[in-house]
C-alpha cells in the first residue's frame, strides 16, 4: 500500500520549491535564534537587565518556530537541514559582531537582522501560497507576526 503524501497543487515541482523555501527560512531562523543568544550573554550597558530578560522569550519563540517549519518540511516528505554546518552556509542573515558589548549596538545589530528576515518571510508566504501549499504559507505568516513583534520590542529600546 502506498503512503498517502500530501498534496499540492497540480505542479509536480510545488513540492520542492516549498521544502526549499522552508529550509531557507530555517537557516536563518537557527541562525537568529543563534545571534539573539550572542547579544543576550554579551550585552553591557544601563539597561542591561531589561534587554537581557527580553531576549530569553524572543529565543524561545524563535525555537518553536524552529521545529514548526522543520516539521513542515518532514510533512513534505522532505530533509529539514538545520545543522551547524548547512546553517553557516546557508543563512541569507548578515554576520553579527562579536566584539560588541553595549546594549544599543546589539539592539541595532538585532534590529538589522529580525527586519530582514521580517521582510524575506513576507516574500516567502506569497511564494509558499503560489505553490498551493496554504499550510506553509500559514506557517510563515505566524513567524513573520512574531518577528514583527519582537523587532517592535528592539526598536522601541532604540529610541
Amino acid at each position: 500500500m502506498a503512503t498517502p503524501s500530501i498534496s499540492l497543487g497540480k505542479d509536480g515541482n510545488a513540492r520542492k520549491v516549498v521544502i526549499d523555501i522552508l529550509n531557507a527560512r530555517l537557516a536563518d531562523a537557527i541562525d537568529l535564534a543563534l545571534i539573539t543568544k550572542q547579544a543576550h550573554w554579551n550585552l553591557k550597558g544601563p539597561d542591561f537587565i531589561a534587554i537581557h530578560e527580553m531576549l530569553d522569550p524572543m529565543r524561545a519563540s524563535l525555537d518553536t518556530h524552529v521545529d514548526v517549519i522543520a516539521e513542515r518540511v518532514a510533512q513534505l516528505d522532505g530533509i529539514a537541514l538545520g545543522t551547524s554546518q548547512i546553517v553557516a552556509k546557508q543563512t541569507t542573515l548578515g554576520a553579527y559582531p562579536t566584539d560588541i558589548r553595549k546594549t544599543n549596538d546589539h539592539l541595532t545589530e538585532l534590529a538589522k537582522r529580525y527586519a530582514a528576515l521580517a521582510n524575506q518571510v513576507r516574500e516567502d508566504i506569497d511564494a509558499t501560497d503560489e505553490a498551493g501549499d496554504a499550510d506553509a504559507a500559514d506557517i510563515l505568516t505566524a513567524f513573520s507576526r512574531d518577528l514583527d513583534k519582537n523587532l517592535w520590542f528592539i526598536k522601541s529600546h532604540l529610541e
